[in-house]
């Protein structure tokens, strides 16, 4: 059911009942708040007040604003309150996650997009790509990183790349009215998205990069899809594919930004380098200050002509 504004009355109100009004409010909330810490969510306070302005249909900002809570009120709220303690996610509940500039409509079946990847969306939009670039977002889920990188480049075509259908359908719904496409593709498939082939200018990804096996959160293990949160026993799995296809796809010069596990930087920079593709290759680290993400460019021509120059005068000097 959808939440309903609560209204407000025109003309004057008395103080005392809005006082009245507001400290049962606030009650409410303050015993969420207490019920939800006691449930270990570090976030008590701020997911209390979420709920209450997610049913109240308003911004949390504007919960002292709220008139005439009733009973309906209080059951609806008391209810999603009992489900985030049992460690349901808030992005379920309210159905909404912010990623940048964006609300993104998300639930089960997506993973829900994390502030720590607006790093590398906050490093991707500060290159300098061609006035109407491709961009092409490996995973892309429910479609976060791909709607806010065609905010930043209007004219860019930029195709959002995941294999499962619960995922899509929310990047369907988020992407609706923007020029982002969106297609289902197993990227571990050898020679995927041929058409591709040195046409990009910029991939972004982030995969499954969780190493097998690690303690997460309920939030995380219970209720995002597996599929997009473990990256096989080193967390690597997906990511030398993903190194791979950046490689083949991108035209010389292209930038690669991939996220990873904050114990698998080193490992993320030594695929890159180990192709003999990608040179400033780049360790990352987000908000926090924790290992994050992975930028190289694919070599041009003229690195190519460079190295070979390079190795030309080392074996001539070595003949003399």
């Amino acid at each position: 059911m959808t939440a309903q504004p609560v209204r407000r009355r025109c003309g004057s109100e008395d103080p005392g009942r809005r006082r009245t009004i507001q400290s049962g409010l606030r009650s409410a909330i303050d015993s969420a708040t207490t019920q939800l810490a006691g449930a270990g969510i570090d976030s008590a306070r701020y997911d209390a007040e979420e709920l209450a302005a997610h049913i109240a249909g308003t911004e949390r900002g504007r919960l002292p604003l709220v008139d005439s809570p009733d009973d309906t009120f209080f059951d609806r709220y008391h209810d999603v309150v009992a489900k985030r303690s049992r460690r349901v996610p808030l992005q379920h509940l309210t159905g909404t996650a912010a990623f940048g500039p964006l609300t993104l409509s998300v639930g089960p079946g997506v993973f829900i997009p994390r502030p720590e990847t607006e790093s590398m969306l906050e490093w991707a939009t500060a290159q300098s790509l061609p006035a109407a670039p491709v961009i092409v977002d490996v995973c892309t889920g429910s479609g976060a990183l791909a709607l806010a990188l065609s905010r930043h480049w209007p004219d860019a075509r930029i195709v959002g790349i995941d294999d499962s259908d619960a995922a899509l359908h929310f990047a369907r719904a988020n992407s609706a009215g923007t020029a982002v496409e969106l297609l289902r593709a197993d990227v571990t498939v050898d020679g995927v998205l041929p058409e591709l082939d040195g046409q990009v200018d910029l991939v972004v990804s982030n995969p499954p990069y969780v190493p097998d096996g690690t303690e997460l959160e309920p939030e995380v293990l219970d209720h995002d899809p597996a599929h997009a949160v473990f990256g096989g026993p080193d967390g690597m799995a997906v990511i030398d594919v993903v190194v791979r296809l950046a490689a083949r796809w991108l035209r010389p010069c292209g930038w690669f930004a991939v996220e990873h596990d904050d114990t698998t930087s080193a490992l993320t920079c030594e695929r890159l380098s180990a192709t003999g593709i990608f040179d400033d290759v780049v360790a990352r680290t987000d908000l926090a200050g924790r290992p994050r993400f992975v930028t190289g460019r694919r070599r041009g021509a003229n690195d190519a002509r460079r190295d070979d120059a390079e190795r030309s005068d080392e074996e001539e000097w070595r003949r003399q």
